[in-house]
C-alpha cells in the first residue's frame, strides 16, 4: 500500500460488511456499546470490539501497520456512521468520477448556496487535535454534523493515517500528510 493508503480492497469490503451488520437488528446492541465509549480504548475489553476484530481480515490482529488501538478508533468512529456515503464527484484535473472523501464531505453544503456542515474553525480544531481522545470527540461531532453520512473507506483510512502520524515522524512530503490532504479536499469544495 503506497503512500497514505492503509486499507486494502479486502479491508474495505469487510469493513462495509461489518457496518451493514452493525446497522441491522442483530448488530444494534454492539453498535450501542461502541457508541457509548468515551474514548476508543474503552471498547477493547468488550465483546463488541472482539467481534469487530474477528470480522476484519486477520492482519488487523497481527499487523504492525494496524495496531489494536487503531482498530479500536476505527470501530468506535464507524459505529457513529449511519449511512455509507458512496456518492461520486468529478475530479477537476482529470474529469474522472471519484469517491467523495471524508474531508470533502465536511465542506459540501447540503443545498446550493448553503453553509458547509463543518465550519472552518471546527475543521481547524479537528486537525489540531492533540491526542486520540480529543480527535475522537471532534470526529464524532463532525459525523453528527454530517447526519451520520460518511464514506466509510475514506474515513477509516484517514483514521489510520492520523493514528500513524501521531506515533511517527510526519511524512517527508507535505502532500502525504493528512492535514495537507484534508485541507486540499476541504478547501477545494468550500463555497466562497
Amino acid at each position: 500500500m503506497a503512500g497514505y493508503q492503509y486499507l486494502s480492497d479486502t479491508d474495505v469490503s469487510r469493513l462495509r460488511e461489518w457496518h451493514r451488520w452493525l446497522n441491522d437488528k442483530a448488530g444494534r446492541a454492539d453498535r450501542a456499546r461502541l457508541r457509548r465509549a468515551v474514548e476508543p480504548m474503552d471498547v477493547m475489553p468488550t465483546p463488541a470490539f472482539i467481534r469487530f476484530l474477528k470480522d476484519m481480515p486477520e492482519r488487523w490482529q497481527k499487523d504492525e501497520q494496524i495496531r489494536i488501538e487503531d482498530a479500536a478508533l476505527v470501530a468506535t468512529v464507524i459505529a457513529h456512521v449511519k449511512a455509507d456515503n458512496t456518492s461520486k464527484t468529478i475530479d477537476i484535473d482529470s474529469s474522472e468520477a471519484m469517491d467523495v472523501s471524508f474531508a470533502r464531505s465536511l465542506a459540501m453544503p447540503r443545498e446550493r448556496g448553503g453553509r458547509p456542515p463543518l465550519s472552518e474553525l471546527r475543521f481547524f480544531q479537528l486537525q489540531k487535535s492533540r491526542d486520540t481522545a480529543e480527535f475522537y470527540r471532534r470526529i464524532v461531532r463532525a459525523l453528527a454534523l454530517l447526519d451520520g453520512r460518511a464514506n466509510i473507506a475514506s474515513l477509516a483510512n484517514d483514521l489510520l493515517h492520523w493514528q500513524r502520524e501521531m506515533r511517527t515522524i510526519p511524512a517527508r512530503h507535505p502532500q502525504e500528510r493528512l492535514a495537507v490532504r484534508w485541507a486540499t479536499d476541504y478547501y477545494a469544495v468550500l463555497p466562497d
